[in-house]
């Protein structure tokens, strides 16, 4: 469905409206990432049901650093229904222990996530719908309703078969990226919400190459605050669809201060993209990767090599896994 084809002021209307009239005088809950998409999907429940709806932000320990304090600010003032808060870092790292194949990340964080928030929507009371920020490559990429699979999003191909809600919501299940960001424009949302880039829904499980452990999350976690950092002091925060550090399965042999090291190698990535069923990589300054490159290997201890990866989608996907 491309944005020419879709007048999205009556979209926003038509979208509130139909929401007013399926979910009527019942509670729903949105799980909200803070990323464009489940922020928009919350503006529209807003609009709909107010208070009847309570937002969710599930702290996996696999957010970027400061992420829950973020999507904290974003939220007070710009929505009137309620925001629950759930630190969920352990049973998240405690399932994903051992685990190094990418689908079984993302099926086993999508099911997490679905516990997480029937155990909510019990504190609550009876909550009938779930409130979902699926999107139209998440669906053709996870290989559902006739597509061939590439790989499953965990709010897709991830779910369980077993939920205890009556209904899933998803209201720009029939948009691309891009239209959703103007969606979020038409619905009053500040630019701070429609401008962030992508974030994935398995956050940085899916950044860590292998089993995903606290000790490396929290390594990358500099690594990519480190990147993004330079690209804003660069002034191309802006102007680019999506930057971010990986931390990959290698080690490499280096040296530091005189000293033989064998560390890890962090690759870092950064695409434009329109729709994201597409991307090519961005030349970046020569500056700008020598500075992100020698802060990482200086500022992070057992860093040893940083890569800058230059291969478009296809024939690779965004995300390294």
């Amino acid at each position: 469905m491309s944005s020419e084809r879709i007048n999205i002021e009556e979209f926003a209307r038509s979208k509130v409206e139909e929401v007013k009239a399926k979910v009527g005088g019942g509670k729903a809950l949105c799980a909200l990432s803070g990323g464009v998409d489940s922020s928009v999907c919350a503006a529209i429940m807003s609009k709909a049901i107010g208070k009847n709806l309570t937002c969710i932000f599930v702290d996996t320990g696999l957010m970027r650093l400061n992420e829950a304090d973020e999507v904290r600010r974003m939220f007070d003032g710009h929505f009137e229904a309620n925001l629950i808060m759930v630190d969920a870092e352990a049973r998240f790292l405690d399932k994903l222990s051992g685990v190094v194949d990418p689908e079984s990340k993302r099926k086993i964080i999508g099911e997490e996530f679905i516990r997480v928030f029937e155990e909510e929507a019990g504190k609550i009371g009876s909550v009938d719908f779930l409130v979902q920020g699926t999107i139209l490559p998440d669906i053709i990429e996870s290989g559902v309703e006739g597509h061939a699979l590439v790989k499953s999003h965990h709010n897709v191909g991830g779910l369980p078969d077993v939920i205890d809600f009556k209904e899933i919501i998803e209201p720009v299940r029939d948009l691309y990226k891009h239209e959703v960001r103007r969606l979020g424009v038409a619905l009053g949302l500040p630019e701070a919400y429609v401008a962030r880039q992508p974030f994935p829904g398995p956050g940085l499980s899916i950044r860590v190459i292998g089993e995903v452990t606290k000790e490396k999350l929290d390594t990358l976690r500099r690594c990519d605050y480190i990147f993004r950092d330079e690209v804003a002091k660069a002034g191309l925060a802006g102007d680019i669809w999506q930057y971010f550090a990986v931390l990959t399965d290698l080690r490499s042999v280096g040296a530091k201060n005189g000293v033989r090291t064998y560390g890890r190698t962090v690759a870092l990535r950064a695409v434009n993209s329109v729709d994201a069923m597409t991307a090519d990589w961005v030349r970046l300054p020569y500056d700008l990767v020598e500075k992100a490159s020698a802060r990482i290997v200086g500022e992070v201890e057992n860093i040893t090599r940083v890569v800058y990866d230059v291969t478009p989608k296809p024939p690779s996907t965004i995300e390294w896994e």
